[in-house]
């Protein structure tokens, strides 16, 4: 079979997949037979095998058929293949070189967010970067985790990635050198007379401590009186550590909300016990560490009760989305930049009986007040517009976002 018509065809069948599996649950929920739909995809394939002017592969036209099934679901959910499902069942690391960049599919798989120092980051990959291939293969077909596992590789080795940003029509490609990835570490410093900057670039493991440290430094040593919370590309982590990172600013109540299938929701709130006491904070003699009771400390209750603006962009994604819904919705911080990610979501993996699994979203993250996160985002209440530059072009060395920031806050004053 030819090239172009076999691509054709597999390009075809995904599409068909989607649009049966759509009147499925439209006719499920209409209360109609639902597997009449299934009956017409095994009808489909017959059709194929029996009409087609060539032979056909019916094992990849089913493989693109169950791809085009969970490509519509989200850009997280994916079909995997064995290999895929064998490394993530038994817990085999990648291997310790990347680029350094988060994926999610979007048609291509499309850059969430650069990890800061990365060589993305370097290069000036930009959150909405689209990869449209990796080492010549294109990512038309391939989920994030399958590109996840094509970008990394050993320390040293070189990957091409070829990069469309905006309008552009041609790919640009770069040329890679594979680093050991390193978690950045929370960072702060006096960012203008009075106000504090906090980079958080991650919300992993300890990083809700060190955000408190840093706070608690600026306000102690610094003689801070506002802070700004830096999270934009911030899009790594874990939504526990996102929850324990807003205990340090929120007093008590519903952080966020959990949602799994059915419509089940649970309120993620305070534990008994923890957080800050603001009946005390009056009290300069006391300190109030994150996640535990109020208790006797050496430093300033009052480093958490100080104004807060959060930085938030495209590539402010995941537990960070959840980290910032939470100061919002708890009217704790006012947030300037851009629109979120829209992902804010947890996923797991379903073995199949031949090997390969299904990788699919089974929970979702909603706002204090019940509003979706996952594929709507946190919207800033000081909206500011950043022009991108062409792909190879430098970046701008102002920070348009830093700085409305830094009027923002100070105007509040």
């Amino acid at each position: 079979m030819s090239r172009t018509r076999f691509a054709v065809l597999v390009a075809s069948v995904p599409l068909v997949a989607f649009t049966l599996v759509g009147g499925f649950l439209g006719r499920e929920a209409a209360g109609q037979n639902p597997y009449r739909h299934l009956r017409i995809l095994e009808d489909v394939v017959s059709l194929i095998s029996s009409n087609y002017v060539e032979d056909v592969d019916l094992g990849e036209v089913m493989d693109g058929a169950l791809r085009g099934l969970t490509e519509g679901l989200d850009g997280d959910s994916a079909y995997l293949s064995a290999e895929d499902v064998e490394r993530i069942e038994s817990g085999r690391p990648l291997p310790e070189g990347g680029i350094g960049v988060e994926v999610r599919r979007r048609y291509y798989l499309q850059v969430v967010a650069p990890l800061d120092g990365s060589p993305a980051a370097r290069a000036g990959v930009l959150p909405g970067d689209f990869i449209r291939a990796i080492d010549g293969e294109p990512t038309r077909f391939m989920s994030s985790i399958e590109g996840q596992r094509l970008l990394r590789g050993e320390p040293g080795s070189t990957v091409t990635v070829s990069l469309i940003r905006g309008s552009t029509q041609e790919p640009y490609d770069i040329d890679f050198v594979r680093e050991r990835l390193i978690e950045p570490a929370v960072s702060h410093r006096l960012a203008a007379e009075g106000t504090g900057y906090v980079r958080v670039a991650s919300l992993g493991p300890g990083m809700s401590e060190a955000i408190a440290n840093a706070v608690d430094q600026l306000v102690v040593d610094d003689d801070a009186t506002r802070v700004v919370l830096d999270l934009r590309n911030s899009a790594t982590g874990t939504y526990e550590e996102a929850l324990a990172a807003s205990r340090a600013f929120v007093p008590g109540g519903t952080l966020a909300i959990r949602q799994e299938h059915g419509d089940r929701q649970t309120p993620l709130a305070l534990p008994p016990g923890t957080g800050f006491d603001l009946e005390r904070l009056e009290d300069p003699g006391r300190s109030y560490r994150v996640g535990s009771p109020a208790i006797p400390g050496d430093s300033t209750a009052a480093a958490f009760g100080q104004p807060l603006v959060v930085l938030t962009n495209f590539g402010t994604a995941g537990p960070a989305e959840v980290f910032v819904a939470a100061l919002a919705g708890r009217e704790r911080a006012q947030i300037v930049g851009q629109r979120t990610a829209g992902r804010a979501s947890e996923q797991k993996l379903i073995r199949l009986p031949d090997g390969t699994g299904l990788w699919l979203s089974s929970a979702r993250y909603l706002t204090p007040d019940g509003e979706p996160i996952d594929r709507v985002g946190v919207v800033p209440d000081v909206a500011v517009d950043v022009a991108l530059p062409e792909l190879g072009e430098p970046l701008p060395e102002e920070d348009p976002i830093l700085e409305r920031a830094l009027d923002h806050i100070a105007e509040a004053m």
